[in-house]
Protein backbone atom coordinates (compact mmCIF):
# COMPACT_ATOMS: atom_id res chain seq x y z
CA UNK A 1 0.00 0.00 0.00
CA UNK A 2 1.37 3.42 -0.95
CA UNK A 3 1.54 6.23 1.57
CA UNK A 4 -1.31 7.99 -0.19
CA UNK A 5 -3.43 4.85 -0.20
CA UNK A 6 -2.77 4.48 3.52
CA UNK A 7 -3.87 8.08 4.07
CA UNK A 8 -7.05 7.42 2.12
CA UNK A 9 -7.80 4.40 4.28
CA UNK A 10 -7.23 6.46 7.43
CA UNK A 11 -9.41 9.33 6.28
CA UNK A 12 -12.20 7.00 5.19
CA UNK A 13 -12.14 5.24 8.57
CA UNK A 14 -12.01 8.53 10.46
CA UNK A 15 -15.00 9.96 8.62
CA UNK A 16 -17.00 6.76 8.14
CA UNK A 17 -19.90 8.17 10.18
CA UNK A 18 -19.79 11.59 8.47
CA UNK A 19 -21.67 12.35 5.30
CA UNK A 20 -19.79 14.15 2.54
CA UNK A 21 -19.19 16.88 1.54
CA UNK A 22 -16.84 17.10 4.51
CA UNK A 23 -13.56 18.89 5.24
CA UNK A 24 -10.73 17.67 7.43
CA UNK A 25 -7.37 18.78 8.74
CA UNK A 26 -4.84 16.04 9.44
CA UNK A 27 -3.27 17.29 12.68
CA UNK A 28 -0.16 15.12 12.35
CA UNK A 29 0.55 16.73 8.97
CA UNK A 30 -0.43 20.21 10.24
CA UNK A 31 1.97 19.97 13.19
CA UNK A 32 4.78 18.55 11.04
CA UNK A 33 4.35 21.42 8.60
CA UNK A 34 4.47 23.91 11.48
CA UNK A 35 7.71 22.35 12.70
CA UNK A 36 9.21 22.61 9.23
CA UNK A 37 8.32 26.31 8.97
CA UNK A 38 10.02 26.95 12.31
CA UNK A 39 13.10 25.04 11.18
CA UNK A 40 13.34 27.05 7.99
CA UNK A 41 12.84 30.35 9.85
CA UNK A 42 16.09 29.74 11.71
CA UNK A 43 15.07 31.31 15.00
CA UNK A 44 13.06 34.25 13.68
CA UNK A 45 9.39 34.29 14.75
CA UNK A 46 6.70 33.40 12.25
CA UNK A 47 3.62 35.59 12.01
CA UNK A 48 0.70 33.41 10.93
CA UNK A 49 -1.25 34.58 7.86
CA UNK A 50 -4.85 34.13 8.97
CA UNK A 51 -6.30 34.15 5.47
CA UNK A 52 -4.48 30.87 4.89
CA UNK A 53 -6.05 29.26 7.98
CA UNK A 54 -9.47 30.92 8.60
CA UNK A 55 -10.15 28.91 11.73
CA UNK A 56 -9.67 30.39 15.20
CA UNK A 57 -9.03 27.03 16.86
CA UNK A 58 -6.17 26.25 14.47
CA UNK A 59 -4.75 29.76 14.81
CA UNK A 60 -4.68 29.22 18.56
CA UNK A 61 -3.06 25.80 18.09
CA UNK A 62 -0.20 27.05 15.95
CA UNK A 63 0.40 30.18 18.03
CA UNK A 64 0.79 27.99 21.10
CA UNK A 65 3.83 26.40 19.45
CA UNK A 66 7.33 27.75 19.96
CA UNK A 67 8.51 29.81 17.00
CA UNK A 68 5.18 31.46 16.15
CA UNK A 69 4.13 34.94 17.26
CA UNK A 70 1.32 37.18 16.05
CA UNK A 71 -1.24 37.12 13.27
CA UNK A 72 -1.24 38.70 9.84
CA UNK A 73 -4.90 39.41 9.08
CA UNK A 74 -6.65 40.32 5.83
CA UNK A 75 -9.47 42.74 6.70
CA UNK A 76 -9.95 45.33 9.41
CA UNK A 77 -13.21 43.71 10.57
CA UNK A 78 -11.37 40.40 10.97
CA UNK A 79 -8.54 42.14 12.84
CA UNK A 80 -10.94 43.68 15.35
CA UNK A 81 -12.79 40.38 15.82
CA UNK A 82 -9.55 38.53 16.46
CA UNK A 83 -8.36 41.19 18.89
CA UNK A 84 -11.64 40.99 20.81
CA UNK A 85 -11.18 37.20 20.88
CA UNK A 86 -7.90 37.54 22.76
CA UNK A 87 -5.26 37.70 20.02
CA UNK A 88 -3.07 40.60 21.12
CA UNK A 89 -0.78 41.11 18.10
CA UNK A 90 -2.65 41.47 14.80
CA UNK A 91 -1.04 43.03 11.73
CA UNK A 92 -3.52 43.97 9.01
CA UNK A 93 -1.71 43.10 5.79
CA UNK A 94 -3.78 45.27 3.43
CA UNK A 95 -5.02 48.88 3.50
CA UNK A 96 -8.68 49.21 4.45
CA UNK A 97 -11.55 51.53 3.62
CA UNK A 98 -13.67 50.33 6.56
CA UNK A 99 -14.71 53.60 8.19
CA UNK A 100 -16.80 51.95 10.90
CA UNK A 101 -13.88 49.69 11.74
CA UNK A 102 -11.48 52.61 12.04
CA UNK A 103 -13.94 54.37 14.35
CA UNK A 104 -14.00 51.29 16.61
CA UNK A 105 -10.22 51.00 16.53
CA UNK A 106 -9.60 54.64 17.44
CA UNK A 107 -12.12 54.55 20.30
CA UNK A 108 -10.92 51.38 22.10
CA UNK A 109 -7.56 51.27 23.92
CA UNK A 110 -7.42 47.46 23.83
CA UNK A 111 -8.06 47.28 20.09
CA UNK A 112 -5.66 50.13 19.35
CA UNK A 113 -2.89 48.36 21.26
CA UNK A 114 -3.49 44.99 19.56
CA UNK A 115 -4.06 45.94 15.91
CA UNK A 116 -1.59 47.49 13.46
CA UNK A 117 -2.98 48.82 10.18
CA UNK A 118 -1.28 48.95 6.79
CA UNK A 119 -0.72 52.08 4.72
CA UNK A 120 1.30 53.07 1.67
CA UNK A 121 -0.16 56.53 1.00
CA UNK A 122 -0.75 59.57 3.27
CA UNK A 123 -4.29 59.76 1.83
CA UNK A 124 -5.07 56.65 3.87
CA UNK A 125 -4.25 58.64 7.01
CA UNK A 126 -6.81 61.25 5.92
CA UNK A 127 -9.47 58.55 5.66
CA UNK A 128 -8.64 57.12 9.08
CA UNK A 129 -8.78 60.58 10.67
CA UNK A 130 -12.11 61.31 8.98
CA UNK A 131 -13.51 58.05 10.37
CA UNK A 132 -12.36 58.51 13.98
CA UNK A 133 -15.70 59.89 15.18
CA UNK A 134 -13.98 61.42 18.17
CA UNK A 135 -11.83 58.42 19.02
CA UNK A 136 -8.45 59.62 20.20
CA UNK A 137 -6.40 56.43 20.47
CA UNK A 138 -3.05 56.33 18.67
CA UNK A 139 -3.32 54.13 15.59
CA UNK A 140 -0.38 51.79 15.03
CA UNK A 141 0.82 51.92 11.41
CA UNK A 142 2.89 49.59 9.23
CA UNK A 143 4.37 50.77 5.93
CA UNK A 144 4.29 48.41 2.95
CA UNK A 145 7.24 48.24 0.57
CA UNK A 146 6.73 47.24 -3.06
CA UNK A 147 8.93 44.18 -3.58
CA UNK A 148 8.58 43.85 -7.35
CA UNK A 149 11.69 43.30 -9.44
CA UNK A 150 12.03 46.05 -12.05
CA UNK A 151 14.19 45.46 -15.10
CA UNK A 152 15.15 47.47 -18.18
CA UNK A 153 14.67 50.77 -16.45
CA UNK A 154 11.30 49.79 -15.07
CA UNK A 155 9.84 48.72 -18.41
CA UNK A 156 9.62 45.14 -17.11
CA UNK A 157 8.00 44.48 -13.73
CA UNK A 158 7.91 41.08 -12.00
CA UNK A 159 5.77 40.84 -8.90
CA UNK A 160 2.35 41.75 -7.56
CA UNK A 161 0.98 45.26 -7.97
CA UNK A 162 0.72 46.24 -4.33
CA UNK A 163 2.35 49.24 -2.69
CA UNK A 164 3.46 52.29 -4.72
CA UNK A 165 6.46 52.67 -2.37
CA UNK A 166 9.50 51.17 -4.07
CA UNK A 167 12.58 53.13 -3.03
CA UNK A 168 14.03 53.86 0.41
CA UNK A 169 13.35 57.57 -0.10
CA UNK A 170 9.68 56.95 -0.89
CA UNK A 171 9.11 54.80 2.18
CA UNK A 172 11.00 57.22 4.43
CA UNK A 173 8.93 60.14 3.16
CA UNK A 174 5.68 58.39 4.14
CA UNK A 175 7.24 57.56 7.51
CA UNK A 176 7.90 61.28 7.99
CA UNK A 177 4.31 62.08 7.01
CA UNK A 178 3.07 59.71 9.70
CA UNK A 179 5.52 61.09 12.28
CA UNK A 180 4.23 64.62 11.65
CA UNK A 181 0.65 63.50 12.16
CA UNK A 182 -0.85 63.38 15.68
CA UNK A 183 -2.67 60.16 16.48
CA UNK A 184 -0.46 57.79 14.48
CA UNK A 185 2.73 55.85 15.11
CA UNK A 186 4.87 53.88 12.65
CA UNK A 187 5.75 50.56 14.26
CA UNK A 188 6.71 48.32 11.34
CA UNK A 189 7.56 47.68 7.71
CA UNK A 190 6.12 44.86 5.62
CA UNK A 191 7.42 43.56 2.30
CA UNK A 192 5.79 40.50 0.76
CA UNK A 193 7.82 39.02 -2.08
CA UNK A 194 4.98 37.05 -3.69
CA UNK A 195 6.93 36.39 -6.88
CA UNK A 196 9.40 34.43 -4.75
CA UNK A 197 7.27 33.09 -1.89
CA UNK A 198 4.19 32.25 -3.93
CA UNK A 199 5.52 30.96 -7.25
CA UNK A 200 6.70 27.36 -7.54
CA UNK A 201 10.12 26.85 -9.07
CA UNK A 202 9.80 23.16 -9.99
CA UNK A 203 6.74 22.83 -12.21
CA UNK A 204 6.29 19.22 -13.30
CA UNK A 205 6.81 18.75 -17.02
CA UNK A 206 8.21 22.25 -17.57
CA UNK A 207 11.97 22.14 -16.93
CA UNK A 208 12.82 25.26 -18.93
CA UNK A 209 10.10 27.31 -17.29
CA UNK A 210 11.19 26.03 -13.87
CA UNK A 211 14.79 27.05 -14.54
CA UNK A 212 13.66 30.49 -15.68
CA UNK A 213 11.64 30.91 -12.47
CA UNK A 214 14.66 29.92 -10.36
CA UNK A 215 16.88 32.41 -12.16
CA UNK A 216 14.27 35.16 -11.75
CA UNK A 217 13.81 34.39 -8.07
CA UNK A 218 17.54 34.36 -7.37
CA UNK A 219 17.88 37.79 -8.98
CA UNK A 220 14.79 39.07 -7.14
CA UNK A 221 16.09 37.87 -3.77
CA UNK A 222 19.44 39.61 -4.27
CA UNK A 223 17.88 42.88 -5.37
CA UNK A 224 15.26 42.90 -2.63
CA UNK A 225 17.70 42.03 0.16
CA UNK A 226 19.79 45.09 -0.68
CA UNK A 227 16.82 47.39 -1.14
CA UNK A 228 14.97 46.17 1.94
CA UNK A 229 18.04 46.77 4.10
CA UNK A 230 18.34 50.29 2.70
CA UNK A 231 14.64 50.94 3.34
CA UNK A 232 14.96 49.81 6.95
CA UNK A 233 17.97 52.09 7.47
CA UNK A 234 16.11 55.03 5.96
CA UNK A 235 12.98 54.48 8.06
CA UNK A 236 14.97 53.97 11.27
CA UNK A 237 16.39 57.46 10.78
CA UNK A 238 12.81 58.69 11.13
CA UNK A 239 11.54 56.01 13.55
CA UNK A 240 14.44 54.76 15.68
CA UNK A 241 12.16 52.52 17.78
CA UNK A 242 10.73 50.56 14.83
CA UNK A 243 9.28 47.36 16.31
CA UNK A 244 9.35 44.89 13.42
CA UNK A 245 10.25 44.27 9.78
CA UNK A 246 8.06 41.57 8.26
CA UNK A 247 8.85 39.69 5.08
CA UNK A 248 8.56 36.43 3.26
CA UNK A 249 5.93 33.78 2.80
CA UNK A 250 5.73 30.00 2.82
CA UNK A 251 7.85 29.55 -0.29
CA UNK A 252 10.68 31.85 0.80
CA UNK A 253 10.92 31.39 4.56
CA UNK A 254 14.59 30.40 4.80
CA UNK A 255 15.75 32.95 2.22
CA UNK A 256 13.94 35.88 3.85
CA UNK A 257 14.97 34.80 7.35
CA UNK A 258 18.63 35.01 6.26
CA UNK A 259 18.32 38.80 5.80
CA UNK A 260 19.61 40.72 8.82
CA UNK A 261 17.10 43.51 8.22
CA UNK A 262 14.09 41.19 8.61
CA UNK A 263 12.90 40.53 12.17
CA UNK A 264 9.93 38.22 11.49
CA UNK A 265 8.54 35.98 8.75
CA UNK A 266 4.97 35.70 7.48
CA UNK A 267 3.62 32.27 6.56
CA UNK A 268 0.32 30.45 6.56
CA UNK A 269 -0.23 28.30 3.47
CA UNK A 270 2.60 26.03 4.58
CA UNK A 271 0.41 24.75 7.41
CA UNK A 272 -2.26 23.29 5.11
CA UNK A 273 0.00 22.81 2.03
CA UNK A 274 -2.55 23.20 -0.80
CA UNK A 275 -1.76 22.01 -4.31
CA UNK A 276 -0.13 25.27 -5.46
CA UNK A 277 2.68 24.57 -3.00
CA UNK A 278 3.69 21.25 -4.54
CA UNK A 279 6.13 22.78 -7.00
CA UNK A 280 8.98 24.04 -4.82
CA UNK A 281 12.58 22.92 -4.53
CA UNK A 282 13.07 24.72 -1.21
CA UNK A 283 10.69 22.63 0.89
CA UNK A 284 8.26 19.72 0.79
CA UNK A 285 5.24 19.78 3.06
CA UNK A 286 2.51 17.29 3.85
CA UNK A 287 -1.03 17.95 2.60
CA UNK A 288 -3.00 18.64 5.76
CA UNK A 289 -6.32 20.16 4.64
CA UNK A 290 -8.58 18.11 2.38
CA UNK A 291 -12.24 17.85 1.52
CA UNK A 292 -14.28 14.86 0.39
CA UNK A 293 -17.17 14.73 -2.04
CA UNK A 294 -19.53 11.74 -2.30
CA UNK A 295 -19.94 9.55 -5.36
CA UNK A 296 -23.58 9.93 -6.43
CA UNK A 297 -23.53 8.49 -9.98
CA UNK A 298 -21.72 5.92 -12.11
CA UNK A 299 -22.51 7.12 -15.66
CA UNK A 300 -20.40 4.49 -17.41
CA UNK A 301 -17.15 2.60 -17.53
CA UNK A 302 -14.29 4.63 -16.08
CA UNK A 303 -16.56 7.47 -14.86
CA UNK A 304 -18.07 8.50 -11.55
CA UNK A 305 -19.89 11.68 -10.64
CA UNK A 306 -19.43 13.39 -7.28
CA UNK A 307 -21.68 15.98 -5.70
CA UNK A 308 -20.33 19.56 -5.88
CA UNK A 309 -16.70 20.43 -6.53
CA UNK A 310 -16.73 23.80 -8.23
CA UNK A 311 -14.43 25.47 -5.70
CA UNK A 312 -11.94 27.45 -7.80
CA UNK A 313 -9.23 29.49 -6.10
CA UNK A 314 -8.61 33.19 -6.62
CA UNK A 315 -5.97 34.47 -9.01
CA UNK A 316 -5.52 34.35 -12.77
CA UNK A 317 -8.01 31.77 -14.12
CA UNK A 318 -6.49 28.47 -15.16
CA UNK A 319 -6.47 24.75 -14.50
CA UNK A 320 -4.06 25.25 -11.61
CA UNK A 321 -6.81 27.14 -9.73
CA UNK A 322 -9.06 24.08 -9.52
CA UNK A 323 -9.05 21.60 -6.66
CA UNK A 324 -7.22 18.43 -7.58
CA UNK A 325 -8.74 14.94 -7.13
CA UNK A 326 -6.24 13.41 -4.72
CA UNK A 327 -7.53 10.14 -3.27
CA UNK A 328 -7.93 7.57 -4.65
CA UNK A 329 -5.05 8.20 -7.02
CA UNK A 330 -5.72 8.22 -10.75
CA UNK A 331 -8.84 10.36 -11.11
CA UNK A 332 -9.01 13.40 -13.40
CA UNK A 333 -11.57 15.91 -14.60
CA UNK A 334 -13.56 15.56 -17.79
CA UNK A 335 -12.02 18.39 -19.88
CA UNK A 336 -15.46 19.26 -21.27
CA UNK A 337 -16.95 19.81 -17.81
CA UNK A 338 -14.20 20.47 -15.26
CA UNK A 339 -15.26 21.06 -11.66
CA UNK A 340 -19.01 21.66 -11.59
CA UNK A 341 -21.14 23.80 -9.35
CA UNK A 342 -23.41 20.90 -8.33
CA UNK A 343 -21.82 17.82 -9.85
CA UNK A 344 -18.39 16.87 -11.13
CA UNK A 345 -17.66 13.84 -13.35
CA UNK A 346 -14.29 12.21 -12.75
CA UNK A 347 -12.52 9.93 -15.19
CA UNK A 348 -10.01 7.12 -14.81
CA UNK A 349 -9.87 3.32 -14.48
CA UNK A 350 -9.97 3.62 -10.69
CA UNK A 351 -13.48 5.05 -11.01
CA UNK A 352 -14.74 1.52 -11.60
CA UNK A 353 -13.69 0.58 -8.06
CA UNK A 354 -15.82 3.32 -6.49
CA UNK A 355 -19.35 2.70 -5.24
CA UNK A 356 -22.27 5.04 -4.68
CA UNK A 357 -21.61 6.86 -1.40
CA UNK A 358 -17.82 6.42 -1.46
CA UNK A 359 -15.73 9.50 -0.77
CA UNK A 360 -13.32 11.11 -3.22
CA UNK A 361 -10.75 13.31 -1.47
CA UNK A 362 -9.60 16.62 -2.99
CA UNK A 363 -6.95 19.23 -2.26
CA UNK A 364 -7.85 22.86 -2.80
CA UNK A 365 -5.55 24.97 -4.96
CA UNK A 366 -5.05 27.53 -2.18
CA UNK A 367 -5.11 27.24 1.59
CA UNK A 368 -7.71 29.15 3.58
CA UNK A 369 -10.17 29.61 0.73
CA UNK A 370 -11.35 26.06 1.36
CA UNK A 371 -12.85 27.32 4.62
CA UNK A 372 -15.21 29.63 2.73
CA UNK A 373 -16.97 26.45 1.53
CA UNK A 374 -17.26 24.59 4.83
CA UNK A 375 -18.66 25.51 8.24
CA UNK A 376 -16.63 22.87 10.07
CA UNK A 377 -13.18 21.32 9.98
CA UNK A 378 -13.00 17.79 11.39
CA UNK A 379 -9.60 17.32 13.00
CA UNK A 380 -8.07 13.91 12.33
CA UNK A 381 -5.45 12.23 14.48
CA UNK A 382 -4.37 8.81 13.25
CA UNK A 383 -7.52 7.18 11.94
CA UNK A 384 -10.03 9.04 14.10
CA UNK A 385 -11.73 12.42 14.17
CA UNK A 386 -10.87 13.75 17.61
CA UNK A 387 -12.84 16.99 17.46
CA UNK A 388 -14.63 19.35 15.10
CA UNK A 389 -14.00 23.09 15.04
CA UNK A 390 -15.77 25.92 13.21
CA UNK A 391 -14.21 27.80 10.35
CA UNK A 392 -14.71 31.56 10.09
CA UNK A 393 -17.80 30.77 8.02
CA UNK A 394 -19.01 28.40 10.74
CA UNK A 395 -18.84 31.30 13.20
CA UNK A 396 -20.87 33.45 10.84
CA UNK A 397 -17.86 35.46 9.68
CA UNK A 398 -17.30 36.00 5.97
CA UNK A 399 -15.01 38.97 5.76
CA UNK A 400 -14.58 39.09 1.97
Amino acid sequence: MTARAADRARYDRATAQLDAPVAIVDLDAFDANADDLVRRAGGKPIRVASKSVRCRALLERVLAREGFAGIMSFTLAESLWLARSGFDDVLLAYPSADRAGYAELAADPKLAAAVTVMIDDPAQLDMIDAARAGGGEVVRVCLELDTSLRLLGGRVRIGARRSPLHSPAEVAEVARAVARRPGFKVVGIMAYEGHVAGVGDAVAGHPLRSRAVRLMQAAARRELAERRAAVVRAVREVVPDLEFVNGGGTGSVQHTAAEDAVTEIAAGSGLYVPRLFDNYTSFEGRPAALFALPVVRRPGVGVVTVLGGGYPASGAPGADRLPVPYLPEGLRYDPQEGAGEVQTPLLGPVADDLLIGDKVWFRHAKAGELCERFDTLHLVEGDAVTTAVPTYRGEGRTFL
